[in-house]
């Protein structure tokens, strides 16, 4: 297998879903602009640093799920998607997944947002497989917790090797295997591929990406 895997958030995306989806909400009056955006500010400043609890920020992001119908969730997930998410998506960023699908690579989302927040945007790119940090659900409504590992930092590697292993598969059978991110949060996976490669990386990552030769590039 030669497994091309992508980081969404600022990657493909030339901003944060993650941060869009509670300022959506704010913005549709679902969410109280005082008390949550001054708190969604904070923790995107938190995972810039590197200084984020990705348990409290799951905990202020997956709550609001919880309180919807699944169905007023889709809804405002179709609005979300015309209005946020497909003015993220450039020509350059369908162009580099449409390479690795011309050249028969197997393709992965590989993000720490949420699923619900995710999976529509996968698909958008016709990309079948998305690894991404897993709300609970029961009889198909959200309950506002996480289940398994939140696929963030350490969690990106740990997930991959275990969506790696449902497909038979392993490190040592990858017959190469590309990384594009943006983030220092993302060291932990980009230092196991055979082909890491920083994407409008943040200050930290490009430092990092120089020192050790990584490519660099820019799909803005």
């Amino acid at each position: 297998m030669k497994l091309a895997l992508f980081d969404l958030d600022n990657t493909l995306l030339s901003g944060d879903s993650d941060f869009e989806w509670a300022q959506f909400l704010i913005a549709q009056g679902v969410l109280d602009r005082e008390a949550y955006e001054a708190r969604n500010l904070a923790f995107y400043e938190q995972y810039k640093a590197g200084t984020l609890d990705i348990h409290a920020f799951l905990d202020f992001q997956l709550k609001p799920l919880s309180r919807h119908p699944r169905a007023q969730l889709d809804a405002w997930h179709a609005q979300f998607m015309q209005t946020r998410i497909l003015p993220m998506i450039g020509v350059p960023a369908r162009a580099l997944v449409n390479r690795h699908r011309a050249d028969g690579h197997t393709l992965a989302i590989i993000t720490a947002t949420n699923r619900f927040v995710t999976a529509p945007i996968a698909r958008e790119f016709g990309i079948a497989h998305l690894i991404a940090t897993e709300p609970e659900q029961i009889n198909g409504e959200f309950t506002g917790k996480a289940v398994d590992i939140p696929c963030f930092r350490e969690g990106k590697v740990r997930r991959l090797e275990a969506w790696l292993a449902a497909h038979g598969a392993n490190w040592q059978s990858l017959a190469r295997s590309w990384f594009y991110s943006d983030s220092h949060n993302d060291l932990f996976l980009m230092e196991r591929v055979s082909d890491p490669v920083a994407v409008d990386p943040d200050p930290q990552l490009s430092q990092i990406a120089r020192a050790r030769g990584w490519p660099i590039i820019s799909l803005r």
